[in-house]
């Protein structure tokens, strides 16, 4: 069993900075491909970026390409997203999720684990 938590949300002016972290139990974590994904209010959940066990792949979402970081701390049992040039379509809820394989994918349906989310605002 995986716990993750969120945090580092908030309401930010566009063209900002966030940087969002998720905190994962246990000791397995190190073999778990971890995702981000968001959701806006009205639409469907959608993929936003992923790693891998190791670090070393990671997968990002065209929209957010270029502006948005993922990294992991295995030591930590963290992984993170660093959001820059935010934009008011980026507002959402955001979600940590974990897949108990080591590589990842963008299918939310193929991930085991979620954490409670992260509200992000951006202002324009």
């Amino acid at each position: 069993q995986v716990q993750l938590v969120e945090s580092g949300g908030g309401l930010v002016q566009a063209g900002g900075s966030l940087r969002l972290s998720c905190a994962a139990s246990g000791r397995t974590f190190s073999s778990y491909a971890m995702g981000w994904f968001r959701q806006a209010p009205g639409k469907e959940r959608e993929f936003v970026a992923a790693v891998s066990w190791s670090g070393g792949s990671t997968y990002s979402a065209d929209s957010v390409k270029g502006r948005f970081t993922i990294s992991r701390d295995n030591a930590k049992n963290t992984v993170y997203l660093q959001m820059n040039s935010l934009k008011p379509e980026d507002t959402a809820v955001y979600y940590c999720a974990a897949r108990s394989v080591r590589y990842p994918t963008t299918f939310r349906y193929e991930y085991d684990y979620w954490g409670q989310g992260t509200q992000v605002t951006v202002s324009s």
